[in-house]
């Protein structure tokens, strides 16, 4: 059993030499590796705080690209109303003075008939007073002798008329 429970020397020097390895450690280790491990917390800390920067940088950003498609939008349809405006507008006065050519149309119509019917009221009035030349003539030329013969020629002429 001896092999089994170690001797006193035994215990001391394995105590001696783990308190020794731990003041070495605590001297020339502990630091260090105490260090790495804060700054390392440290770096992982400022990643985690720049995620959650960028996170807030992307919402503000998104919140942006609505507000600007949404302005985009007011620009869009503000811009598609005035055109129907002016579609509007430009219809109205292209009909307006499609108004206005068709009464000046009309009104030189009118102006053109009126001379025709002046025309054609001259024209007939021509031809009565030709007519009535002929008839004058005619009775001049005959030779009428007396006032019987004179008034059944203006009897008959009168009767080929048919002015009573």
């Amino acid at each position: 059993m001896d092999l089994v429970t170690p001797a006193i020397g035994m215990i001391f020097w394995t105590v001696f030499t783990f308190i020794l390895l731990l003041i070495l450690l605590r001297a020339f280790a502990w630091k260090p590796i105490l260090n790495a491990v804060n700054s390392r917390n440290k770096s992982i800390e400022e990643a985690l705080n720049s995620a959650e920067e960028a996170k807030a940088e992307m919402k503000k950003l998104y919140s942006q690209n609505e507000e600007i498609l949404k302005e985009a939008r007011a620009e869009r349809d503000k811009i598609l109303k005035e055109a129907r405006d002016l579609k509007n507008k430009a219809i109205e006065e292209a009909k307006e003075q499609a108004k206005t050519e068709a009464e000046s149309i009309i009104a030189a119509a009118k102006a053109a008939i009126d001379n025709e019917k002046r025309s054609a009221i001259n024209e007939i009035k021509n031809q009565v007073a030709k007519l009535s030349v002929d008839i004058a003539e005619k009775v001049i030329a005959r030779e009428l002798k007396d006032k019987k013969s004179q008034d059944e020629l203006i009897n008959d002429l009168l009767d080929k008329t048919n002015i009573n």
